[in-house]
Order: structure tokens, then C-alpha cells, then sequence
């Protein structure tokens, strides 16, 4: 039997804390430094403003009705809105984001093992970004390590989300992403106060006109938000199978939007500044450019030693802020995949114990080779939008105007045409959007895109597509066999979705 969910977030404030945890990731510190510097400094920012209004607000609100309607995971509640025929929509925006879980967990572990090097010192004052170079060259050369801190940090989301709602995910959430927050305040305020730090803000924020008419900066833009708010994840679908009744749809997904966007703005004010106060415009090109792993463990780590108090508390504080943004990204991602498992009547500790084998097994390439890791973060990006536009036909198939007026039932904000309209020109903002990445694909010199062994290629995403629909197939067939709680909300004589879900959380 399907298992549906009973628990419930103690409070609002429990449920967005968990929620922009969930969003708030080492992207946000690490890709959004990056993205900023590629994409013209303010002209990405304000593209990015505009891709969260457009995408992410509408995407997340579609997710939040699709999972708190069902109070099942992702191929449960594609069953019920669309009918079981397209359960495997679901299974694909599951295996998605299991894809991201296997290799993220090797970011999380880059993250705990240099905040032991900050905690051990290894930072010192006059330290080169030459030295910062070979540490990181010697640590991701000794497969041994690499591995070592990938098992931990999918253990420790493992002791998380075995314990469950309110012993686990909430409990520690609760904490760690108030915490997080406090910490880039303290680093954004620390970079503002040195010398020379004007000339990151004006590199940050002042837009570059120009700079619009450039497509590769707006696919940058939405892609950015893709990994970053988590849209189109199942992540805040997951969530929202334990929001309370009545909550304020289109407040929180704000909410939650404008959360992740201020932690990005914090981490790239802490980053970006610090680095052209210390080293000026030169170095800075040249960190940017250097990709996610080089700007955090080369570069930037080489800065702690110029810093007062940098080598024994910014730099300890820097990686303990990372850390904390990756593990509570890590708990969403492995608690949508239990949450998936356990709609097949299987008991939560079986399902955890299941995706940490799998994450950890399947992680261990990436944790082992740089360009396995490069590839699969690239790939499943793609199919990050993909899996948005799967939410967007859910929608659809269901009736954008009886979503509208489910949605505005319970919020405090109407949702108005405006969310339709949104939610219809979708599919045309992802055929843009995944049209113009063909198009760089293609035209690319530097990429064969008929190349299926390339890191980033058109090959590569359709090999890795054929796969992922492989599965979601295998999650359609265990659907249909499964239980028939949770009715298509279409079928000719189903009920409201309202309605079977109160029936169902009082066992009826």
C-alpha cells in the first residue's frame, strides 16, 4: 500500500526555514560568485531577478498544490493529478534529482574536509594561492580521501532523515539555516569593510546593457535559478507533502525565493568584494575563471591569510557556511527520494538505508574523477528544466484555472491571471531556453555534440535522457501495480483533491 504521509511542520516558520534550506545550497556560494563575474555583473543579477519572477514563483507553486494535495512524493502525486499512465513524469523528476543527490554528496564532502583544514590551521597567514593549488590538487588526487569525506557527508544526511519529520529534518533545519544566514551577514559586512571593497560592488551590482541582448547570459541566468531555488526539483513538492492545511501558497514560495535570492547576494558580496579588495580586478577575472572549485578551495582560500583573523575565524566561519548550505540542500534531495520509496509501503529506516547505498555507490565516480563530476553536474542541469516543464503539464492537465483557484483559497496574496499566463508560457520559455543551449551546443568548437563521452554535449544529455526515461518507465509499471489510494483528481468520478486528502489523513 501507498504510504501517506500524516506528519505535518510543527509551524510556518518550520516549514520555510526547511524550504530555503532546501534552495540554499553551495551554488549559491560558489556558482553565483562565478555566474556574476560571466554574466556582467548587475546585467546577470537582473536577469536572474527576472527568471526567479517568471520560473521559479510560479514553478514552486505548482509543486507546493501537486504535494500537498497528494501527500505523496513525485510519481505518487503525477499519478493522482494526471492519472497513472504519467506516474513516469514523476519518476523522472525523482531520478533527476537523485542524480544531483549521488554527486552533490562529493561537494558536501570537498566542504567538511576543508572546514578541517580551516579548523587545523592549515590556512596560515602569507599562505599562496599556488599552496592553496597543491592542497587542493593533493586532496582530489588521493581517491582514498575523496571518498572517505563522501561517505560522510551522505552518512551524516542519512542520521537525518532517519529520524524523520520532527526528530530529524526538522529539528536539525530548524537551526543550521538560521544559523547560515547569520554567518553571511557576518562574512557580506567583514568584505564590506576593507579597503577597496567599492570596486566588487560596482563589478557586482552596475548592469552592463549591452550585456541583454547577450542569449548565453540569460541561458546562465535560468539555469542559475534552476540549481539554485530548486524549481522543478520535486524538492519543495516533497516539503510541501508536510505543509499544514491552509498555508499561504503564493507567500511562501516568495518567501522562499526572495530567501535564496538574499543568500546569493550575501555570498557574492562576501566573495566577490573580498577578492578586489585584496587582489584587485586582475585575480579577480582570473578566480572567476577558474570554475566553482577553483574560486572556493584555490583562490579564494588563499585570501584567509591576508585577512585579520582570517586564518583561525573567517576562514573556519567561511567553510562552516558551506557546509551547512550543502547538507541541509543534501537532506531535501535524500528525503525526496525516501519519500518516493516509501510510497511503495516501504518503512522509512528500509528506504533510508536503500538511498544512502545507492547515493554512496554511485557517487563514488564523481568523488573519484573531476570530469565524471563536471559531466553530471551538467547533465542533470538540463534535466532540471525538463522536469520544471513536467510540473507546468501537470498543471495544465489538470486545469490552469481550477490550480488558480486552489491556490488562492489558501493564500493571504491573490493569485490572480497572472500565474496562468505564467504557468501557460512555459513550455515556450523552456523551448528558448533549451532551443538556445542546442544551439551553443552545437556551434561550440571547442565540443563535438555528437560526442556521447564529452563532459557537457547534446550526445551526453540524450544518452543520459534515454537512460533516466528507462527508469521512470520501470516507476510507471511499479505505480500501476501499486496501491490505488490517491485517485487521478481527472478521473471520472474521483474527488476533489481536497477532499480524499482530508479522507485519507483520517484513515477513512
Amino acid at each position: 500500500m501507498a504510504s501517506v504521509s500524516k506528519e505535518v511542520f510543527r509551524s510556518r516558520f518550520s516549514f520555510v526555514a526547511a524550504a530555503i534550506g532546501m534552495a540554499v545550497g553551495t551554488g549559491n556560494i560558489w556558482r553565483f560568485p562565478r555566474d556574476v563575474g560571466a554574466g556582467g555583473g548587475g546585467t546577470f543579477i537582473v536577469a536572474l531577478v527576472i527568471a526567479n519572477l517568471v520560473w521559479a514563483v510560479p514553478l514552486l507553486m505548482a509543486e507546493s498544490l501537486l504535494g500537498s494535495r497528494s501527500r505523496l512524493g513525485t510519481i505518487g502525486s503525477f499519478r493522482d493529478f494526471m492519472g497513472r499512465k504519467f506516474a513516469w513524469m514523476g519518476g523522472f523528476m525523482g531520478f533527476v534529482t537523485l542524480g544531483i543527490l549521488c554527486y552533490y554528496s562529493v561537494v558536501c564532502g570537498w566542504a567538511i574536509r576543508y572546514l578541517v583544514y580551516a579548523l587545523s590551521g592549515r590556512f596560515t597567514s602569507g599562505i599562496t594561492a599556488e599552496e592553496t593549488q597543491s592542497m587542493w590538487d593533493g586532496f582530489v588526487g588521493n581517491p582514498a580521501q575523496t571518498i572517505l569525506f563522501h561517505a560522510v557527508a551522505i552518512l551524516l544526511v542519512g542520521i537525518v532523515v532517519i529520524r524523520g519529520l520532527k526528530g530529524g529534518l526538522e529539528a536539525v533545519l530548524n537551526v543550521t539555516v538560521p544559523a547560515l544566514f547569520v554567518i553571511l551577514v557576518i562574512l557580506a559586512v567583514q568584505a564590506l569593510t576593507l579597503p577597496g571593497a567599492t570596486a566588487g560592488l560596482t563589478y557586482m551590482f552596475v548592469p552592463d546593457l549591452a550585456g541583454f541582448a547577450d542569449g548565453e547570459m540569460w541561458l546562465g541566468a535560468f539555469t542559475q535559478m534552476a540549481f539554485s531555488t530548486g524549481a522543478g526539483w520535486g524538492l519543495y513538492l516533497t516539503y510541501s507533502v508536510y505543509m499544514r492545511q491552509k498555508e499561504d501558497f503564493a507567500l511562501n514560495a516568495g518567501v522562499v525565493v526572495a530567501g535564496n535570492h538574499l543568500a546569493s547576494l550575501l555570498a557574492g558580496i562576501a566573495v566577490i568584494c573580498t577578492v578586489f579588495a585584496l587582489q584587485g580586478a586582475d585575480y579577480a577575472e582570473t578566480a572567476v575563471g577558474a570554475g566553482d572549485q577553483g574560486l572556493m578551495f584555490v583562490y579564494l582560500a588563499a585570501l584567509f591569510g591576508q585577512v585579520p583573523g582570517g586564518t583561525w575565524f573567517f576562514a573556519p566561519l567561511f567553510f562552516l557556511v558551506l557546509v551547512l548550505a550543502g547538507i541541509s540542500s543534501l537532506i531535501a534531495m535524500a528525503e525526496m527520494a525516501v519519500r518516493n520509496v516509501m510510497d511503495f509501503g516501504v518503512p522509512r529506516r528500509t528506504a533510508v538505508t536503500a538511498v544512502v547505498i545507492v547515493a554512496f555507490a554511485v557517487g563514488i565516480p564523481s568523488a573519484l574523477s573531476l570530469d565524471v563530476f563536471t559531466n553530471q553536474d551538467n547533465v542533470w542541469g538540463v534535466g532540471l528544466l525538463i522536469a520544471g516543464l513536467f510540473a507546468a503539464i501537470a498543471m495544465m492537465r489538470y486545469g490552469l484555472e481550477r490550480a488558480r483557484a486552489e491556490l488562492d483559497a489558501d493564500s493571504d496574496f491573490r493569485v490572480g491571471t497572472w500565474w496562468k499566463v505564467l504557468i501557460g508560457l512555459f513550455p515556450v520559455m523552456f523551448a528558448v531556453v533549451f532551443g538556445w543551449f542546442i544551439y551553443l551546443s552545437v556551434t561550440d568548437p571547442t565540443q563535438t555534440w555528437y560526442n556521447p563521452f564529452q563532459t557537457f554535449s547534446l550526445s551526453t544529455c540524450s544518452s543520459s535522457g534515454r537512460s533516466s526515461w528507462w527508469c521512470c518507465c520501470c516507476s510507471t509499471t511499479c505505480s500501476r501495480r501499486g496501491s490505488a489510494v490517491g485517485r487521478s483528481p481527472r478521473a471520472s468520478r474521483s474527488r476533489r483533491p481536497e477532499k480524499w486528502m482530508r479522507q485519507r489523513l483520517s484513515g477513512r
